[in-house]
C-alpha cells in the first residue's frame, strides 16, 4: 500500500488493533497490521509477563502499548482498598444492596477483603500509575505508545521519540486532536461514537473528516464502527490512513473473554452496546447488562468521578459477578459492532476478511466512478 502508517511502521496494511489479549496484539502483527496491548486491567507484574510473552512469540512484528493517562481524574492511587472509607455510603450501599436483591451470591466473609483487593489493585488509571506502567513497557522493543484518555504529557512524547517510539492519542472531538498534535503526538486516532470504551457523542462518519481536516497533514486513524473491509475502506475515503479496530477481536478464539461474555456478545444487537459512566465514571461504550440498567433508574444515586466509579464496580461489583457466573450482570467494553458479531473466528481471518472486502470496494468504486 501507498500508505504513511504502513511506511512508519514498516506494516503491510493499516490496520491497528486494540486488544487486552497478547494472543491478539501477536496475531494481528503476524498477519501485516500492528497489535497494541491495552495495559489499565494489569498489575506492574503483568505488565511485565505479558510484554516478555509477546517479544518471544510475535517474531520481531512491530507492537505498541495502550494507556490511561486522563487529564481529570480523582486520585486514589495507592490507596488501601476500604470500601467504607473509599466510597460515599449512598453509592456503596446501593451497589451491594442491587446485587443482595438480585440474589447475587456475596463473596466468602474470611476472604472477601482479598479477593477485593487483588481485583482492584490491577487497574490502572491514573497518569501516575500508567508512568508505572511506562517504565517497565520502555524496557521491551514497543514501537508505539497510545494514550486513551487526553494528552500525553510532553515528557513523555521526548522520552519516547528519543528511543524511537511513536506517540499517539484517541480523540472525539477536533480540539482534542488539535492539542494531541500540539503535544508533539504522531498521529491522531478519531474515535466515533460507535467504538467501544471510553468514547464521545459525534459519530465516525461525521468525526473523522473533520478530524483529518483540523491536524492535516498529520496522519489520523479512523476508529469506531470499523470490523470489516467496507469500513476501511470509508476510512480511507474520509482521508484517513488506516484503522483502529477494538471490538471486532473480541469475537475471536483468541480473545481474553470468558465464554459466558462471549455468548452475550453473539446475542446482542447494537443497541445493547450502551453508553454510560456506571463502570468508570466517564462515558463508556460497554454491553448492556443489570449493573448499567440500575444506574439509569429513577432514584438511582449520580456515579462517581473516575476512577472511582470503576473501582467500585470492579470491587464490589464484578468480583461478586464473576465468581458466581451472574449472566445479567456480566458487562464488557464493546461497541455498536457488535451487532454483525455473531459467531467465533480467528484474528488472521478477521484481517484476511477485512482485506478481501476491501480489494471488492475498491473494484466497486472502480466501476461506479468510471
Amino acid at each position: 500500500m501507498n500508505n504513511r502508517m504502513c511506511e512508519m511502521f514498516g506494516i503491510d496494511v493499516p490496520i491497528f488493533a486494540f486488544s487486552h489479549c497478547r494472543d491478539v496484539v501477536v496475531e494481528v502483527s503476524k498477519a501485516g497490521g500492528l497489535g497494541v496491548l491495552g495495559m489499565a486491567r494489569m498489575s506492574p507484574e503483568r505488565v511485565r509477563e505479558e510484554l516478555r510473552w509477546i517479544d518471544e512469540h510475535i517474531g520481531g512484528k512491530p507492537y505498541g502499548i495502550d494507556v490511561l493517562m486522563p487529564t481529570t481524574f480523582e486520585e486514589a492511587a495507592g490507596l488501601k482498598y476500604d470500601p467504607e472509607r473509599l466510597f460515599p455510603g449512598e453509592q456503596l450501599s446501593f451497589v451491594r444492596r442491587l446485587l443482595d436483591e438480585a440474589g447475587v451470591p456475596r463473596l466468602p466473609e474470611g476472604e472477601a477483603a482479598h479477593i477485593e483487593q487483588e481485583l482492584v489493585s490491577q487497574f490502572n488509571f491514573t497518569p501516575g500509575e500508567s508512568a508505572r506502567m511506562l517504565e517497565i513497557a520502555m524496557e521491551h522493543p514497543i514501537k508505539l505508545i497510545v494514550n486513551a484518555l487526553g494528552s500525553p504529557p510532553a515528557e513523555l512524547v521526548a522520552r519516547a521519540h528519543a528511543r524511537g517510539i511513536k506517540v499517539a492519542a484517541l480523540a472525539g472531538a477536533a480540539k482534542h486532536a488539535l492539542r494531541h498534535k500540539q503535544a508533539g503526538c504522531d498521529f491522531v486516532i478519531a474515535v466515533g461514537t460507535e467504538a467501544g470504551g471510553h468514547t464521545g457523542q459525534t459519530t465516525s462518519m461525521v468525526l473523522w473528516p473533520r478530524i483529518v481536516d483540523a491536524v492535516a497533514p498529520m496522519p489520523v486513524l479512523g476508529g469506531g464502527g470499523v470490523g470489516r473491509g467496507r469500513q476501511l475502506a470509508a476510512a480511507l475515503a474520509l482521508g484517513c490512513e488506516g484503522a483502529w479496530c477494538g471490538s471486532i477481536w473480541l469475537k475471536t478464539v483468541q480473545s481474553e473473554v470468558v465464554p459466558e461474555i462471549k455468548a452475550k456478545l453473539f446475542a446482542a444487537g447494537s443497541e445493547d452496546a450502551v453508553l454510560t459512566r456506571s463502570v468508570t465514571g466517564k462515558p463508556c461504550r460497554t454491553l448492556r447488562s443489570s449493573f448499567t440498567d440500575a444506574w439509569d433508574k429513577p432514584g438511582a444515586p449520580p456515579t462517581l468521578p473516575a476512577p472511582l466509579q470503576a473501582i467500585l464496580w470492579w470491587g464490589q461489583g464484578r468480583t461478586r459477578v464473576e465468581r458466581a457466573h451472574v449472566k445479567d450482570f456480566l458487562t464488557y467494553p464493546v461497541g455498536q459492532l457488535v451487532g454483525d458479531m455473531t459467531q467465533e473466528t480467528s484474528v488472521r481471518q478477521v484481517v484476511h476478511d477485512m482485506l478481501d472486502e476491501l480489494i471488492e470496494t475498491k473494484e466497486r468504486l472502480d466501476r461506479v466512478l468510471g
